[in-house]
């Protein structure tokens, strides 16, 4: 950096190697060291920040809770905290359902604001209580919930953001750009995609949620740059203050423990269970269930031998009668296709239920076999008709490799997430983990899916976005990320590669010495 410190930015600006040293990682499996830490106080230092960037040609990696895993919150230029000074949380509208928040914000900080009035974000990442509503729109978040709610992106009514040239702006669903350079975007953009509409939904994925490359076909639906940003990564905009609609909170609910001993049966449950506008589809795996066995802990739902995967499906309504209807309905559906459905009416019986779900966390972080959890494959989602031929790929390519690991997630979204335990004290164990990212992101793109369903891409799958999309949707994401950030300042090598990149590139050490 030729100028080393921005002459009118009045946040911190952190040179020393500690900070930097904190700052190399977040919670995924890789590791950058930045340049420098910057903490703007407030849209105004963002700004100057983005112009002296653009003068000294200095890359721009925008961070805020560090929960994401595929490596798109470091880099190795200025990380720019936005979690630290935007805490603003303004009083939720209850008549409009909105309320404006900056993005240091967390989703549990909102919805306590919110509760009192008996609202609600209901998009529940798993990281909820740490998570920030910047960090949630950067990589388009989902969770258990989004299978009747949606991702983050439905949720955002409006953005303000800083182009990587220091220009200020708000994007409203719904209105053209009043600042003179964001309507110069959305001019060049439109010349650039519209005449290809067809040619991209056509190739579009057919899944129900998608945070991998950049949404041009949600553009080409609304014309409202937002839904481009949003799901980003911080490689087209930084966004310093969001406007987010708020729903009711369910009045009641119920919770069903379907088990299955074929996973066929599994997967056609799925697909019987989404027309009935199911809250919730969560599904562990065989391999989930194998875990929790093998490791003696009890749960207070016993678990059966020779299950092949459990679904815990939720309804929720507006009346304890109404969700009683419905979940009836539910069971007259599924008879003969679950081997055993249990139903919990209470929020006690429902808290037992999920336990099954969280009781694996604690068995992979206390594992004392020299294996390790990384979330390499964390994040694939498939069209929901191929999500049992998605598991038996994931289960033959880690059992190929001899790696065991654990595979759940969102199956009414066919969306999975995967932990392999690779064992780092194996001499060959980093060219182990590359073959099954490899092998995973080719049997992702046969099924017709994309490598990140919430996540985002990050560092991590970059390098493998062709191999998903194709080299023409791969050319046209660069169209994008050019005309918004034509110098390439905003988070470099995330979403698209930079030259030579690979998904690997920068694992961390392990065993963990940090």
């Amino acid at each position: 950096m030729s100028d080393p410190v921005p002459h009118d930015f009045r946040g911190e600006f952190r040179l020393d190697a500690p900070t930097r040293w904190s700052y190399a990682t977040a919670e995924g499996v890789l590791r950058l060291e930045p340049r420098a830490v910057a903490v703007p106080c407030d849209a105004a230092d963002v700004v100057a920040l983005a112009r002296w960037a653009t003068t000294t040609g200095t890359p721009l990696v925008p961070r805020a809770a560090g929960t994401g895993r595929p490596g798109g919150n470091v880099g190795a230029g200025v990380v720019v905290d936005l979690r630290r000074e935007f805490r603003a949380l303004g009083e939720p509208d209850a008549a409009r359902r909105c309320v404006r928040v900056q993005p240091g914000v967390t989703r549990e900080e909102l919805n306590q604001r919110c509760a009192p009035l008996g609202l609600h974000l209901p998009v529940d990442p798993s990281s909820g209580r740490r998570c920030t509503l910047g960090g949630m729109i950067a990589a388009n978040a989902a969770g258990a919930h989004s299978v009747r709610h949606g991702a983050t992106r439905a949720w955002v009514e409006a953005l303000e953001v800083v182009l990587s040239d220091g220009s200020r702006g708000w994007l409203r669903r719904g209105e053209p750009p009043a600042h003179p350079r964001l309507r110069e975007i959305r001019q060049r953009l439109d010349a650039l995609l519209r005449p290809a509409r067809e040619a991209i939904v056509a190739a579009w994925p057919r899944v129900r949620k998608n945070s991998s490359g950049y949404a041009l076909r949600e553009y080409l639906q609304s014309g409202d740059l937002l839904d481009l940003v949003v799901g980003s990564e911080g490689t087209l905009a930084l966004v310093v203050d969001v406007e987010l609609r708020l729903a009711p909170r369910p009045a009641a609910c119920v919770l069903a423990l379907l088990e299955f001993t074929s996973l066929e049966a599994a997967g056609a449950a799925v697909q019987t269970l989404l027309p009935l506008g199911v809250a919730t589809c969560e599904m562990l795996d065989r391999t989930f269930i194998e875990l929790v066995r093998a490791a003696g802990v009890e749960v207070a739902y016993p678990l059966r031998p020779g299950l092949e995967a459990i679904l815990l499906v939720e309804l929720e309504g507006e009346s304890e009668p109404e969700v009683g209807e419905r979940m009836a309905g539910l069971e007259r559906a599924l008879r003969g296709v679950a081997d055993r459905i249990s139903l919990a009416r209470d929020a006690q019986q429902r808290h037992r239920f999920w336990e099954v779900r969280h009781a694996a966390s604690p068995l992979i972080a206390q594992r004392t076999d020299g294996r390790v959890s990384m979330q390499l494959i964390e994040d694939g989602v498939v069209p929901v008709e191929r999500l049992p031929d998605y598991v038996r790929a994931l289960r033959r390519i880690l059992d190929a490799h001899g790696v065991p690991a654990v595979i759940f997630g969102h199956a009414g979204d066919a969306n999975l997430h995967v932990n392999p335990l690779l064992d780092v004290h194996a001499p060959d164990w980093r060219q182990t983990a590359e073959s099954i990212v490899g092998q995973v992101s080719e049997a992702v793109a046969a099924l017709g899916g994309t490598l990140a369903g919430e996540h985002g891409d990050g560092r991590l799958r970059a390098p493998l976005l062709e191999l998903v999309w194709g080299a023409e949707m791969v050319r046209r994401f660069r169209q994008v990320k050019e005309v918004f950030d034509p110098r390439g300042l905003l988070n470099p090598g995330v979403v698209l590669p930079l030259p030579g990149q690979r998904p690997l590139d920068a694992l961390r050490s392990y065993p963990l010495s940090d």
